[in-house]
């Protein structure tokens, strides 16, 4: 009987701990999260203000300048034939740059992440050049380089090709600057692949091209395509390495950084600012693109 009594006294504690710790559970719950570092208030002001000053105060005088002009003058501005044709050549010679960028960018990662050879660490250097190199000193190698006396021009001017001084140039120098970006975007992914994912694959029965098209590249497709994405952005900006191997010939090697530039040295500021302003909503657009289908990639991978 004792015993009994001991275990109905045991049972009876038991039910009430139970009781009082489900009523404490929902109170835990409903408790606010808290961060181990705080501030957030005083974050998000600085953040907001930072943006303000170096994004948002800069824009807003762009377009500010540019209405000055009437809706009829922005058109007739923006539209000329040299504009134009330096749209063409600007937009053309970008994007051939980042495909090249993309192919040989993803080649290069896979090379530095997945062997191991005498030189790996200068290569994985140079790779960074056109980040640390002055675009204007890349330009007037690149010009050297491929003169019809240069080094490469001597050799490709008795078959008949041209680099300097033509779009083909252009196309050259953005690709020369917009490398770093693929490779330093897709290397990352690379290196936190797991390769027994890869042998998986094999003990099933895929060949290395199945492989690669089934198990890897799903993987690495939103990293490439947001290194495509850098690089035919920072194609459309560039400036410096161009000025000098394009030749700066209006309606065929005159890309339009280069009008801009020439426009305001005419101190038609206005009609820069309005070039400037169809550049940025157009890099701006395909940045917005670019990420809406990224992250459906990366919901469906």
């Amino acid at each position: 009987m004792r015993v009994s009594a001991v275990h109905a006294e045991r049972s009876a504690e038991g039910a009430e701990s139970k009781r009082a710790s489900a009523a404490a559970a929902p109170a835990f719950r409903q408790q606010p999260r808290r961060f181990v570092l705080p501030g957030f208030k005083l974050s998000l002001v600085i953040t907001g203000v930072a943006l303000a000053l170096v994004v948002v105060l800069p824009l807003t005088g762009l377009f500010a300048k540019t209405l000055t002009l009437s809706p009829a003058e922005f058109w007739a501005s923006v539209t000329e034939p040299r504009a134009l044709a330096a749209y063409r050549l600007s937009f053309g010679a970008s994007l051939a740059a980042a495909l090249v960028n993309a192919v040989f960018g993803l080649l290069v990662a896979w090379v530095l992440v997945r062997y191991r050879f005498p030189g790996r660490s200068l290569i994985d250097a140079l790779v960074d050049l056109p980040f640390a190199l002055p675009t204007a000193v890349a330009g007037l190698t690149l010009t050297a380089l491929y003169a019809k006396n240069g080094v490469f021009g001597r050799l490709l001017e008795p078959l008949g090709v041209q680099i300097a001084f033509t779009s083909l140039g252009v196309a050259v120098a953005l690709t020369f600057v917009g490398l770093p970006f693929v490779v330093r975007t897709v290397q990352p992914v690379l290196e936190q692949l797991d390769p027994s994912v890869e042998e998986a694959a094999a003990v099933l029965g895929a060949t290395r091209a199945q492989t690669f098209r089934r198990v890897i590249f799903p993987a690495l497709f939103p990293a490439l395509l947001t290194g495509f994405t850098l690089a035919f952005a920072r194609a459309l900006g560039e400036y410096g390495s161009i000025v000098f191997i394009s030749g700066n010939m209006p309606g065929k090697t005159e890309i339009v950084p280069l009008l801009i530039v020439t426009r305001l040295e005419q101190y038609d500021y206005a009609g820069a600012t309005a070039l400037a302003v169809v550049m940025l909503a157009a890099s701006f657009s395909l940045l917005l693109v670019v990420n809406v289908l990224q992250r459906k990639t990366l919901v469906r991978t």
